[in-house]
């Protein structure tokens, strides 16, 4: 049986925030995979528009370490509420889905 698989997005504030967040995600095998983007986020905060600049994390993760994943954001994220959206995975490449099965496998 195949494990099912999500991506996680969160934003942090800075480069320096969203490498500290990848590395611990990955030591703990939390998630394969983390890519980072440099983006300028529109949002509405405590009633304010708020434009900021933020790094946006992609992380790539089984639905099994999704529970520990959004645990390990809410403690070392830096945002009171941060982003953590859940998107599942339909599909894709067995090769690439059997890799996040393994790296995420707890040992």
């Amino acid at each position: 049986m195949i494990a099912s698989h999500c991506m996680v997005i969160t934003t942090a504030p800075d480069r320096e925030e969203a490498e500290k967040l990848a590395e611990g995600i990955l030591r703990n095998r939390l998630a394969a995979c983390v890519q980072m983007s440099d983006i300028r986020s529109f949002f509405l905060w405590e009633g304010a528009l708020q434009r900021e600049e933020e790094v946006a994390l992609s992380i790539k993760t089984t639905d099994k370490r999704y529970a520990e994943l959004e645990a390990y954001i809410r403690e070392y994220h830096p945002y009171d509420v941060p982003e953590i959206i859940k998107v599942p995975v339909t599909g894709g490449l067995p090769g690439y889905l059997g890799w996040l099965d393994e790296t995420t496998a707890v040992k």
